[in-house]
């Protein structure tokens, strides 16, 4: 068993760790496509838009609810790859830590 202060020490580190990949996510810029790249959104990786871009193709169709859904369903795919690549990276930084019986990450 490992002793308290050896613990709080890792703790410590895995925090540091955390730190810099939150920094190093928010300035990571994370692509997404809907409707075969009709739409495209990019994203950082603290979860903000950066930018949105819809095809000529799809301005000219003039359909609302198209464009709606697509970028709708661009940004929830650039979210869903942000929480994916923070998640890769949490088990790689706690993957090191051992935790009590009953603990899982």
């Amino acid at each position: 068993m490992m002793n308290m202060g050896k613990m709080m020490h890792q703790a410590k580190k895995m925090q540091e760790k955390m730190q810099q990949v939150q920094q190093e996510m928010a300035q990571a810029e994370i692509s997404a496509e809907a409707g075969g790249g009709m739409v495209r959104v990019v994203a950082t990786g603290d979860k903000r838009i950066r930018r949105i871009e819809v095809s000529a193709e799809l301005w000219q169709e003039q359909d609302k609810a198209l464009l709606e859904d697509m970028v709708a369903a661009a940004v929830n795919a650039a979210m869903q790859q942000i929480d994916d690549a923070m998640a890769a990276k949490q088990k790689e930084i706690f993957s090191g830590m051992p935790l009590p019986p009953g603990f899982s990450l």
